[in-house]
């Protein structure tokens, strides 16, 4: 495991890069200037599968935060109490509802991080980034974890980051496929 500090501030710190800190094939620091934790959900997708996170999905991300000193406090909140970090799962409310909006009600303090599925990770990315920088994110995120891009598609609002991302949907369908074709990606399961 990579060795995980946070620095005054409760930006995570370590060996590796903030944008590639891995923890094992199914979890991994996915932004850094966010706070985002994306935990491994599947290799393919059906537009309808629900987009939440798995019993198997939450083990774990709680062993491996726990490796770092984190203990679950809650069944949603994981601990770091000699840096004072919290580790948030956001609830889930609703079959339907869109994976853009899943921390609007998991409100998180500065140096908190969200623990995200790959598509709710791909969310906050086309909210938060230029387009380019958001592409070039979305690029990386796809070829560790893959997305239900077309959940994610069905879902863009009728604003100015989602307008500019949806002509590049089937460019980043093409570089995810590449990426499930491909080793080592090929061969990992679903956590269960």
């Amino acid at each position: 495991m990579t060795d995980l500090t946070f620095d005054d501030a409760g930006y995570v710190t370590g060996s590796a890069p903030q944008d590639v800190l891995q923890f094992g094939h199914y979890m991994m620091l996915a932004d850094a200037r966010m706070n985002l934790f994306s935990v491994f959900d599947d290799l393919k997708y059906d537009r309808s599968d629900v987009d939440m996170m798995s019993p198997g999905m939450r083990r774990y991300a709680i062993e491996k935060l726990g490796q770092a000193g984190f203990k679950q406090v809650s069944g949603r909140v994981l601990h770091n109490e000699a840096d004072d970090i919290r580790c948030l799962f956001p609830k889930f409310h609703a079959l339907g509802s869109s994976p853009f909006d899943i921390t609007r009600y998991t409100p998180k303090r500065a140096r908190d991080y969200y623990l995200l599925t790959p598509t709710q990770t791909a969310c906050h990315i086309i909210d938060a980034y230029a387009r380019e920088e958001a592409v070039s994110k979305l690029e990386a995120l796809v070829r560790v974890q893959p997305v239900n891009v077309f959940k994610l598609r069905d879902y863009l609002e009728d604003c100015a980051a989602h307008r500019e991302f949806e002509p590049l949907v089937g460019h980043l369908m093409a570089v995810q496929k590449e990426a499930v074709a491909a080793d080592p990606l090929c061969r990992r399961r679903a956590l269960s």
